[in-house]
C-alpha cells in the first residue's frame, strides 16, 4: 500500500483548515443536497466532501458511506490534495498503489475512485469532493468537467460558509474538543450534550432580538416497527436520512439536535406562535410527503411534534419539558400531527 505524502506546506494547509471552523461540526443541508445531487449525476454509491485532519480524514457530508471519518493513512482523498486536478483511480485491483489497501481489500471495499480538491481562498487544498464505487468506472472527458464542476459549486459554499455570522458564533461559542463530544457519530447532528450547550443560548438570543425561544419535540413514528422488520443497521440509515429532512426544513440560525433513539429537537427564536408553527409544518410535511428510499426500499415514515414557545420568565428546560408533552398529545391523537404547549 502506497501512503499518501504530507505536502511540503503542510503546517499552513492545517491552520487554514482549523480556521474554517469545518471540522467536527453538524451535517449542512446544503452539502448533503450536492452530495445527493452528485451521486444521482455520477451513478455510484458513494459521494463524500472529505477534509483531511492532523491523522484523519473527516467527512462533513456524506451518502453511501456510514462512518463519519478513516485514518489519513490509508485515504484516497489524502493522496487526490497533492495535485491541482481530480485524482482518478479506474480500477483499485489493477493499481499497484492501492491493490491491498484496507479500505479496497475490505469494505466499503474500493474499486473506483475520483476525487477533485477542494481550495481555500489562500490556494490550499483542504480536502475533497470524491466519488466511490465498488466497481471500476471510467469517466468521459464531458464527465470529468462536470465533475470539476460540482467541485467548485462545493468549494465555493465552504467560501461563502467561512464568513458567515453563524460561522462566527460557533467559533466564539465551542471550541473544536468540546464539538467532538457535542456531536451524535451517526446523524451527525449536535447529540443531547449539545442540546443543553445550546437551550440558555437561544433564549438568552431570543431576548436580545426581542423575539421568543421556540422547541420542537419531534419523534419518528413507529419507528420500531421499521427496527424489528428491517433490522437496526436499516433503522439507522432511516435516522440518517430524517435527519437530513428536518435540517433541509429548517433555516441556517436554528439548532437542530438528537436527544436520544428517534427524537429529535428543534430549537428556535420565532416571532409568534404561527411562525414556529409553519416550520413544525414544514418538518412534518417534509417527512410524510414522500417516501424515503433506503437500499433502494421505498418506506413510508411520519413524524409527530410537539411544540413550544417559552413563556416569561420560564425557564427553558421547562420550555423543553411542555414540547415534550405536546409531543405526547399529538402522538395520543392520531400521530402525524403537530400539537402546540398552551
Amino acid at each position: 500500500m502506497l501512503s499518501p505524502e504530507i505536502p511540503c506546506d503542510e503546517e499552513r494547509r492545517q491552520q487554514i483548515l482549523d480556521d474554517q471552523e469545518l471540522l467536527d461540526t453538524p451535517a449542512d443541508p446544503y452539502l448533503d443536497t450536492l452530495v445527493r445531487v452528485v451521486r444521482e449525476v455520477f451513478a455510484v454509491k458513494t459521494v463524500l466532501v472529505s477534509l483531511i485532519d492532523h491523522d484523519r480524514q473527516w467527512f462533513k457530508a456524506r451518502i453511501g458511506l456510514e462512518i463519519t471519518e478513516t485514518p489519513r493513512i490509508i485515504s484516497f482523498c489524502a493522496h487526490a490534495i497533492l495535485g491541482t486536478q481530480p485524482f482518478i483511480v479506474e480500477d483499485t485491483q489493477k493499481d499497484l498503489r492501492f491493490h491491498d489497501n484496507p479500505v479496497v481489500t475490505n469494505n466499503p471495499h474500493i474499486r473506483f475512485y475520483a476525487g477533485q480538491p477542494l481550495f481555500s481562498e489562500e490556494g490550499q487544498a483542504l480536502g475533497t469532493l470524491c466519488l466511490i464505487d465498488p466497481t471500476p468506472q471510467q469517466l468521459t472527458e464531458q464527465q470529468q468537467r462536470l465533475f470539476s464542476d460540482m467541485a467548485i459549486l462545493v468549494e465555493g459554499y465552504l467560501k461563502l460558509r467561512h464568513v458567515s455570522e453563524q460561522t462566527a458564533q460557533l467559533r466564539a461559542a465551542l471550541s473544536r474538543e468540546q464539538r467532538k463530544t457535542m456531536l451524535d457519530p451517526l446523524t451527525q447532528l449536535w447529540n443531547r450534550a449539545g442540546l443543553n450547550h445550546f437551550l440558555p443560548r437561544h433564549q438568552q438570543k431570543a431576548d436580545e432580538l426581542g423575539m421568543h425561544l421556540g422547541v420542537l419535540f419531534c419523534d419518528l413514528d413507529y419507528f420500531k416497527k421499521v427496527n424489528d422488520s428491517h433490522g437496526h443497521a436499516f433503522g439507522d440509515q432511516v435516522l440518517w436520512e430524517a435527519a437530513r429532512r428536518i435540517s433541509a426544513a429548517v433555516r441556517p440560525q436554528d439548532v437542530v439536535t438528537r436527544s436520544g433513539g428517534e427524537e429529535f429537537v428543534v430549537l428556535l427564536q420565532v416571532h409568534d406562535p404561527q411562525e414556529l408553527l409553519q416550520i413544525a409544518e414544514r418538518i412534518r410535511s417534509a417527512m410524510s410527503n414522500s417516501s424515503l428510499s433506503i437500499d433502494n426500499q421505498p418506506l413510508s415514515l411520519t413524524i409527530s411534534i410537539g411544540a413550544a414557545l417559552r413563556a416569561s420568565q420560564e425557564a427553558p428546560s421547562d420550555t423543553l419539558n411542555r414540547a415534550d408533552q405536546a409531543l405526547y398529545q399529538a402522538k395520543g391523537n392520531g400521530r402525524n400531527r403537530v400539537e402546540f404547549a398552551h
